[in-house]
């Protein structure tokens, strides 16, 4: 009985079958899948690579032994890096240390940010405080990075 109220009081396209056409439509539609990658360095960076363009930050381990970030240098837009080379730094309230590139490639994207809220390396580290973006130029760079499990090893050593 609701049915029948229902369509007594509805607009009438919308008691219209769809035409063939919309199907023809949503059967053409491409879906595309990216698959992204994490990884980490020995020196305390993370990389997700999504294509080739890959998100750099520093990991919750390694905010969590600087402590309370006052400063992010950033680096430049549009600069070339390679593997390795410092692209920034992060300032906390008990030491500064540097950022290296984990992959080589040209920076697309700076977190602006961090140069208000670097507190943002601290609330977020692998999420929020992201730090740059660089358009990979070697893909198979990424191969020499750690895994999470192999990440979670290097730190369990280091402790012990």
């Amino acid at each position: 009985m609701s049915r029948l109220i229902f369509s007594r009081y509805a607009p009438a396209h919308l008691l219209r079958p769809a035409p063939p056409l919309a199907i023809i439509r949503l059967n053409s539609i491409l879906f595309t899948r990216s698959y992204t990658t994490k990884r980490y360095t020995k020196e305390h960076e993370w990389v997700n690579v999504e294509e080739s363009l890959a998100t750099i930050g520093i990991t919750d381990h390694a905010q969590s032994s600087l402590g309370e970030v006052v400063f992010v240098e950033a680096p430049e837009l549009n600069k070339k890096v390679k593997k390795q080379d410092p692209i920034g730094a992060v300032e906390s309230v008990k030491a500064a240390s540097d950022i290296y590139a984990p992959v080589s490639g040209d920076v697309v994207l700076v977190n602006e940010r961090l140069k208000d809220q670097p507190s943002l390396i601290n609330e977020s580290p692998e999420d929020e405080g992201w730090f740059c973006k660089i358009k990979m130029s070697n893909s198979s760079e990424i191969n020499d990075l750690l895994d999470a499990e192999a990440y979670e090893k290097f730190i369990d050593q280091k402790e012990s």
